[in-house]
C-alpha cells in the first residue's frame, strides 16, 4: 500500500481541481473510498456519472465523517462555512487540505474551526485551464506542475509529509513556504495576470459595437490568450482577489509605474528603453520554457 493511500477521502468541491483530483485517487488507487460533495445537484450528478466517487452528499459534515482526509476545493468565500460545519465531524487524525490559491485566508478561515488532533496542510496545485466543473476534470492537469504546501507552524511533520507523497503522486514538483510569501508570490505569478486580462478583454467588450466585433474577428494571439485567462471561474477570482488584497494592491501599484515609465518611453520614441525592456523579458519567457512551465 503506498504511503500516499487513504482508506476514506472527502472532496468538498469537485469542479475542475478536485475533479483531476478524482481521477488520479482512481487511477492509482489512492483513496479506498471517495466522497464528494457539492452544492449543486447537477454537479453531484455528473460526479457520479462519470465515476469520480463512491458517494455524494450536499453536506459537508457527511461527506467529512470517518475521512483520513478531506479536500477543500471550493471558491475561498466558502471555506469559513466549511470548516464550520466539518470540525466536528471529523475523526482525530484527519488530515485537512485546501487547493486555494491564498494561503493566509485559508489558515485564516480554516484553522480556528479544526478540533484538536486533525491536521490541516494548506496546499496549492499550481495548475489548472481555463474550464470549470467536473467534467473538466484529467488526472494528468498536475503532471510536472508545482505544488506549494504552506504548513503551519506546529503542524504534523507526518501529515505534512502525506500531502507531500499525494501531490507526487499525482505527477506534481512539491515545495514547502510560509504562507505570506506564498501569496506575494503568487500575486506576481498568477493574480495580477489574471486581473490584467480580465481588464483587458473588459475594455474591448465596452468598445462601439462595429469595433467590437473586428476585434473578435481579427484576434491575434495575444489578445486570444487574454480571452483564454480571463474565461476563468469569475466567483473563484473574485474571492482571489479580496483575499489578497495587499499583496496584489502592492504589486498593481509596481505594474502601474512601469507601465507609466512604458508610456513615457512610447510618447518620446525612446526606443532604446523600448528594446532593452523587450531584451529582459524575452529572457523570462525562455526561462519559463526551460523550467517546463510553459
Amino acid at each position: 500500500m503506498s504511503d500516499a493511500h487513504f482508506a476514506r477521502v472527502a472532496l468538498i468541491g469537485i469542479g475542475l481541481v478536485g475533479s483531476s483530483l478524482a481521477h488520479v485517487l482512481r487511477r492509482d488507487k489512492l483513496a479506498g473510498e471517495i466522497v464528494a460533495c457539492a452544492r449543486r445537484p447537477e454537479t453531484l450528478a455528473a460526479a457520479e456519472r462519470l465515476g469520480l466517487a463512491d458517494h455524494v452528499t450536499h453536506d459537508p459534515a457527511v461527506a467529512a465523517t470517518g475521512a483520513d482526509l478531506v479536500v477543500i476545493s471550493t471558491p475561498l468565500s466558502a471555506y469559513a462555512e466549511i470548516a464550520r460545519r466539518i470540525g466536528p465531524a471529523l475523526k482525530p487524525g484527519a488530515i485537512v487540505t485546501d487547493v486555494g490559491s491564498v494561503k493566509n485566508a485559508a489558515i485564516r478561515d480554516v484553522a480556528p474551526s479544526l478540533p484538536a488532533g486533525v491536521h490541516f496542510v494548506p496546499g496549492h496545485p499550481v495548475a489548472g485551464t481555463e474550464h470549470s466543473g467536473p467534467e473538466a476534470g484529467f488526472a494528468e492537469m498536475f503532471h510536472d506542475r508545482w505544488c506549494i504546501l504552506t504548513p503551519l507552524p506546529d503542524g504534523d511533520a507526518g501529515a505534512l509529509d502525506k500531502m507531500t507523497r499525494l501531490w507526487q503522486s499525482a505527477g506534481m514538483k512539491v515545495v514547502t513556504m510560509d504562507a505570506a510569501h506564498h501569496d506575494m508570490v503568487l500575486a506576481i505569478t498568477s493574480h495580477l495576470p489574471h486581473l490584467i486580462a480580465y481588464t483587458i478583454v473588459g475594455t474591448a467588450t465596452d468598445l462601439e459595437d462595429t469595433l467590437k466585433s473586428e476585434v473578435i474577428k481579427f484576434s491575434a494571439g495575444g489578445f486570444r490568450d487574454f480571452t483564454r485567462i480571463a474565461a476563468s471561474d469569475p466567483v473563484m477570482w473574485r474571492d482571489v482577489f479580496l483575499n489578497n488584497r495587499e499583496a496584489v494592491l502592492e504589486m498593481l501599484q509596481r505594474f502601474t509605474e512601469d507601465l507609466t515609465a512604458l508610456q513615457r518611453a512610447i510618447r518620446w520614441g525612446e526606443g532604446e528603453k523600448l528594446e532593452d525592456l523587450f531584451t529582459r523579458t524575452r529572457a523570462i519567457r525562455r526561462s519559463i520554457i526551460e523550467a517546463k512551465q510553459a
